[in-house]
């Protein structure tokens, strides 16, 4: 199976704005029979999802007021993928299963190992002139251009779908993930740990953060 062969693949122009368009967000994962990151083409939909429950804490005696927020173990990364099935890359081989042309693989009980899965939010030329030394990009596929990468490692596909119906002839299958962890591109499994000795935002004594930690909890003045 081949990714980028033929005038399918052909890549066109995308417009030079300061606001993210779909047209230059870039997925990629190790199709069947491939041990490297290939773009996947023909990609409808790409949705990420990330939630945790956050627990309200009370006591008794003090009215209905909330102590504090505890915020409860993550749940998994969930992205949800549409992308049109193409006679010779169905949307199982370009997850890297030997399914359609490639294999046998044809349901969810024939997943035995997981996969990985990057994002590549590519910069436009102004936002990569406008980046002023910041640290969370890494060199885009695209040469001298920015991007945002993200990592989906250990993926698992939890369902499947794909429709063939009599009113239109398109033919899209659709597969949610969940994905083991996120990573952000530029840090690796011995250095995660210690990355969050940095600063990673909100911190109420580093910058502004929440006043309820540096202001013993009083109503924060009206600007």
């Amino acid at each position: 199976m081949n990714l980028s062969e033929g005038y399918i693949y052909r890549q066109g122009m995308s417009p030079q704005t300061r606001t993210v368009v779909s047209t230059k967000n870039k997925v990629f994962a190790k199709p069947s029979g491939h041990d490297q990151f290939l773009q996947i083409g023909v990609v409808a939909s790409f949705e990420p999802s990330d939630s945790r429950a956050v627990e309200p804490i009370r006591g008794i005696g003090y009215g209905d007021q909330i102590a504090e927020l505890i915020p409860n173990a993550s749940d998994p990364i969930t992205i949800s993928v549409t992308r049109s099935a193409l006679y010779l890359s169905m949307i199982m081989q370009v997850f890297g299963y030997n399914g359609g042309v490639d294999g046998l693989v044809r349901a969810l009980k024939h997943h035995r190992w997981p996969f990985d899965v990057k994002q590549e939010v590519v910069l436009s030329e102004i936002a990569t002139q406008n980046l002023n030394g910041a640290s969370g990009v890494r060199s885009a596929s695209e040469a001298g251009l920015s991007a945002l990468l993200t990592f989906y490692e250990a993926c698992w596909m939890t369902s499947y779908s794909s429709s063939f119906t009599s009113d239109t002839s398109l033919v899209q299958e659709n597969c949610e993930l969940n994905c083991s962890d996120i990573v952000d591109g530029r840090s690796n499994y011995q250095q995660y740990i210690q990355a969050f000795s940095t600063d990673t935002g909100n911190n109420p004594y580093i910058q502004g953060g929440s006043s309820r930690f540096t202001g013993g909890g009083t109503t924060p003045a009206i600007p």
